[in-house]
């Protein structure tokens, strides 16, 4: 359906719905064409004319209605996903632990309710531009994981380069998962994770400036968030991108170089692309 905010007023409609729906979703389609989607969750058959009636109503498609069969979906993605070896970086779930090669920095990740296994090319493409920024010299500093999701990003840098490392996160799901991912691979006290939407909520520890940022989310909030991602970065910090289709990278680098970053690398793996920027240093002169 088109519109962010009529998705989210149909989503809402939703959950007034008898039976309730035990959870409700909203996606944006990432093809380029602005579209919505709108999902829900019951345990018992919902009433497809309803449905019928609250889809005419906001503008949007017809409901499909599909049956679910009822299992472990969380363990059934950890027993079916292979580990991903990502340069230096070997990420695994527990099923794995006797394939982590030994010259590896291994980073155990169970699939859970948040984004960041290591399996698709966004994560992938941020492991591999941290490698990248590290072999531009690199060497550490104050690191914020923004949208960590699992904290896979934040937990690399913390593994590599010693912490403390901030990962924050708008889902207090996502931080809960965070947090045991942290916990599991040895890092408490290395990995600090907070709830926070962006840099807004007055936690100081979301205050810059920062040296390296990761940003692993959509282009919508890339976008939005340049001004102040632009604001909490130290001059001459690095800035790793992603979250974005192929199409979309030339609008958030033009985005980024309004607000002071110049692009180092560009990467693509398949559909998606990662992005290295590098906040332009400030320079002062007396004439």
């Amino acid at each position: 359906m088109p519109g962010e905010d009529a998705a989210y007023a149909l989503s809402e409609a939703l959950e007034h719905l008898d039976p309730e729906p035990i959870g409700t979703g909203v996606f944006e389609i990432e093809d380029g064409s602005g579209l919505w989607e709108v999902a829900a969750y019951m345990t018992d058959r919902p009433d497809a004319g309803v449905l019928a009636v609250l889809s005419a109503l906001h503008g949007a498609k017809p409901f499909t209605i599909s049956e679910i069969p009822d299992q472990d979906w969380v363990s059934k993605v950890q027993r079916d996903l292979a580990p991903v070896p990502a340069g230096r970086f070997f990420v695994y779930g527990s099923h794995d632990a006797d394939k982590v090669p030994q010259d590896s920095i291994p980073l155990l990740i169970e699939a859970a309710m948040a984004f960041g296994t290591g399996h698709h090319g966004t994560t992938l493409g941020c492991l591999l531009a941290f490698e990248q920024v590290l072999d531009l010299g690199f060497t550490g500093g104050r690191i914020l994981d923004l949208g960590c999701g699992t904290a896979v990003l934040a937990m690399a840098a913390a593994k590599v380069l010693g912490g403390p490392v901030l990962a924050s996160d708008i889902d207090p799901v996502a931080i809960d998962v965070a947090r045991a991912n942290v916990t599991a691979n040895a890092l408490d006290g290395q990995v600090d994770c907070l709830v926070a939407a962006g840099f807004g909520g007055g936690d100081p520890r979301m205050t810059g400036p920062f040296d390296l940022i990761f940003a692993n989310i959509l282009k919508g909030p890339l976008i939005s968030l340049a001004p102040e991602i632009s604001g909490n970065m130290q001059p001459g910090g690095y800035l790793i991108l992603s979250g974005l289709l192929n199409e979309q990278a030339d609008e958030v680098i033009h985005t980024y170089a309004s607000n002071g970053f110049d692009l180092c690398k560009m990467s693509r793996i398949g559909d998606w692309a990662t992005l290295i920027v590098r906040r332009q240093s400030l320079i002062s002169s007396n004439l």
